[in-house]
């Protein structure tokens, strides 16, 4: 059998105090994620970031800096995730945007509240990842090399 790596992105956007994430069901529980998802065939991790947070939210953003990359093995399916986490700024809102199905809600959430409900939260990830953006993990972006994709 041939293992493969699920390589994924996650941004925290921050503003006034509090964190941009969304509610989407996973395992028929309603759960919380900072905007987050697969990288696509031949997309750069930046790019997926992007991607993945203007469709889960309808907010245009542009990555800042890498915060770290993170490994997670989903106990209910033994899945490896590996995720690549930015800071975002935004840079515009979208008017009536299209989500991405999957998303229940877009919510603004201080860290006092992500800490109340940790129970709701789709990985610990969420929180490690704020924890060290909090923390001031910041690397520059040029950390990330990506070779351009051949036809």
């Amino acid at each position: 059998m041939t293992w493969k790596p699920n390589a994924t992105v996650a941004t925290i956007v921050e503003k006034n105090g509090k964190f941009l994430v969304v509610e989407e069901y996973s395992e028929n529980q309603l759960v919380i994620n900072q905007p987050a998802g697969h990288i696509e065939h031949g997309e750069g991790v930046l790019d997926a970031a992007i991607r993945e947070t203007l469709e889960e939210t309808g907010y245009r953003v542009e990555p800042q800096a890498f915060i770290g990359f993170y490994t997670y093995t989903a106990p209910h399916n033994q899945t490896t995730y590996y995720r690549f986490c930015f800071s975002a700024s935004i840079v515009e809102q979208l008017e009536n945007p299209e989500i991405d199905p999957d998303i229940e809600n877009v919510v603004w959430y201080s860290l006092e509240e992500l800490k109340a409900q940790t129970h709701r939260h789709r990985s610990p990830l969420l929180m490690r990842c704020l924890e060290d953006y909090l923390d001031g993990r910041r690397y520059p972006l040029e950390l990330i090399y990506e070779h351009p994709v051949e036809s």
